[in-house]
């Protein structure tokens, strides 16, 4: 099978099984290092990568998986010795079937900040390392697999992209909960890792395939249907005694059967799947075509602990920009990171659902406290951010350390600013929002908004970022100032809305500038609003009124069923609480409705 080939296989591809389990029954010592083997006992490691291939599998992964500076530190051979033996004896076992060598490379075995203290950069560097001698060697492909931290799996999809051209698998092991060993959810690992370059993505180790298998099938909800999907589950659940894993070849493959209805890319084993099970995976899934209808893919934002869906409102906490804030501003000079973690803390607790991060004040150094502040916010709390700068390398420092899938607010509709912004916002996999302005200003009439607002579109798209990763900023004014282009606002969002099926953004608090009674404009305006299909309402996640308006818009417009939010919030009670309340009450207008009916009818 030749590279080019690999995502256009009309059948579910198979993949190799464990190593390890492998080099333990051939006598391997524990302590010992399997990838030294490479080099000391060469036909042993290539008679184990032959007998995968001989058994179905079309993607080899190379004894490289622990080759890095830090596990092998003390071994007589380089990294760059190993993995090119490595290589050598998994191209050498896949030649005669026709196999891709796969570099294998596993976590570093370092914690990375702020958890450990390898700092990001120098995790990016190691990795840069591997992938720079694992395409040197010649492999196929790389295969990222058995990471638990997304930051980790972060700085080497970065690595990868910046030093080779290779395919990249990309995979991460969860816990029966559902998430990684550091909280990282499924549905976050798969968009961040397709946004950062992985051209697939799966599930490996930890657990069996019936414990993997919903969570596969969440992976592939949070996808799109044409992107590549694969599973590598344990032989089951070890055994009590340490004696090996708890199932067989013949019930594997029985288990791995109801994977056939998520039409993978590819699947395969992890711990304790020898030879034998990857030959009987050749029956379960033969006549399985990969990919799955097209779906609507919603806008997603997330760190590794939280997911939001942009699906209706989202509250964006507009407190952490300088502007017009002098105390603000002060402790952005003095690096006082306490003021700042303390207005993040205060909006989530207010009811924000992401942070804008603005830290272009003057006197200060933007480009060096952008990837400071977003490090310290992300340590804090666990909601995406907002990266909100005009400052170019400021993004870029800013994306570069963010763990998860931000929004980048900062272009508008000059070619010079597009060309500068959306390769940025590509290369690290952020949504973007655009804003209606241009050099000649902001145009008073709808039709001139969505102009510029088609060119931001259409520029976007061209870079490669998806249309459901595209926001609208049709800029609010100032109703004391212009009056007359409040409405010109409101209809421009629904034409964005309605012609170019991207998603709006508005920063409510400017309506009311200069007026009093600021909180009735704002509530009013967001109301309005949000009926013309904003999205995204930049606002202070305290302001009550603002709040209200948007409990009371879910449900006038159906979207909080039962009105379970709004009583909740008004009664004090809790979720559970007021949504059996309501379902109760939903129970007796029914059984009203059908008293009537009746009545009529009689």
């Amino acid at each position: 099978m030749q590279v080019s080939e690999l995502f256009k296989q009309s059948n579910t591809i198979l993949l190799d099984g464990g190593m390890g389990t492998m080099l333990q029954a051939a006598g391997l010592k524990l302590g010992a290092r399997p990838e030294e083997l490479n080099i000391t006992d060469p036909q042993l490691i290539e008679g184990i990568h032959a007998q995968y291939a001989a058994a179905g599998s079309r993607i080899i992964n190379a004894n490289t998986f622990g080759a890095s500076a830090h596990k092998l530190a003390g071994s007589a051979y380089s990294l760059e010795e190993i993995i090119a033996a490595g290589i050598a004896n998994c191209k050498r076992a896949c030649a005669p079937y026709g196999a891709l060598a796969a570099l294998d490379v596993g976590p570093l075995g370092e914690l990375l900040e702020p958890n450990g203290t390898l700092a990001f950069e120098d995790a990016v560097e190691e990795y840069a390392r591997i992938v720079r001698a694992g395409a040197a060697a010649g492999a196929d492909l790389i295969f990222f697999e058995t990471f638990t931290d997304l930051y980790e799996l972060k700085a080497a999809l970065l690595a990868a992209r910046e030093n080779s051209s290779l395919p990249i698998l990309a995979s991460m092991s969860f816990e029966a909960g559902g998430r990684t060993f550091t909280g990282c959810t499924v549905e976050s690992f798969g968009v961040t890792a397709r946004g950062l370059g992985a051209s697939a993505v799966g599930i490996n180790c930890s657990l069996g395939p019936k414990e993997i298998f919903p969570m596969a099938k969440r992976l592939t909800e949070a996808v799109p249907g044409n992107f590549p999907v694969f599973v590598k589950p344990n032989a089951g659940l070890p055994r009590a005694d340490g004696s090996g894993y708890d199932i067989t070849p013949q019930l594997f493959a029985l288990e791995m059967k109801p994977y056939r209805e998520l039409n993978l890319f590819a699947a395969g084993g992890c711990c304790g799947t020898t030879p034998e099970f990857i030959r009987l995976l050749n029956g379960v899934f033969k006549g399985c075509v990969p990919g799955r209808p097209a779906h609507a893919m919603p806008s997603v934002l997330c760190t590794p602990m939280n997911y939001v869906n942009v699906d209706g409102i989202t509250v964006v906490g507009e407190r952490i920009n300088p502007t017009g804030k002098k105390r603000f501003q002060q402790a952005l000079r003095e690096n006082d990171m306490n003021y700042v973690l303390e207005q993040a803390v205060s909006q989530v607790e207010a009811g924000a659902q992401v942070l804008d991060v603005n830290v272009g004040a003057p006197g200060v150094d933007e480009p060096a406290l952008m990837p400071q502040v977003v490090k310290a916010l992300q340590s804090v709390v666990s909601l995406p951010l907002q990266l909100d700068s005009s400052n170019v390398q400021a993004l870029e420092n800013g994306l570069r350390v963010y763990n998860g899938k931000p929004i980048v607010n900062s272009t508008n509709g000059e070619p010079e600013k597009l060309r500068a912004i959306l390769p940025l916002c590509k290369k690290y996999g952020a949504a973007v929002i655009g804003l209606t302005v241009d050099g000649a200003g902001i145009p008073a009439r709808a039709e001139e908004r969505v102009a510029i607002a088609r060119r931001i579109v259409s520029a976007a798209l061209e870079a490669g970022i998806p249309r459901e990763d595209i926001y609208i900023d049709c800029l609010t004014l100032t109703a004391s100032a212009q009056q007359d282009d409040v409405l010109e606002t409101l209809r421009s969002l629904t034409m964005c809305k309605q012609e170019l099926g991207v998603r709006t953004v508005l920063g409510v608090s400017n309506i009311s500038f200069g007026l009093p009674g600021r909180g009735v404009l704002n509530a009013a305006f967001l109301t309005l609003a949000m009926n013309a299909g904003l999205d995204l309402a930049i606002m202070d996640p305290a302001a009550q009124e603002s709040q209200n308006a948007i409990r009371a818009y879910q449900v006038l417009s159906g979207r909080d069923r039962h009105s379970t939010a709004y009583i909740a919030h008004f009664s004090g009670e809790t979720g559970m609480a007021a949504h059996e309340k309501a379902s109760s009450r939903a129970d007796s207008r029914e059984q009203l409705m059908k008293a009537v009916e009746q009545g009529l009818r009689g």
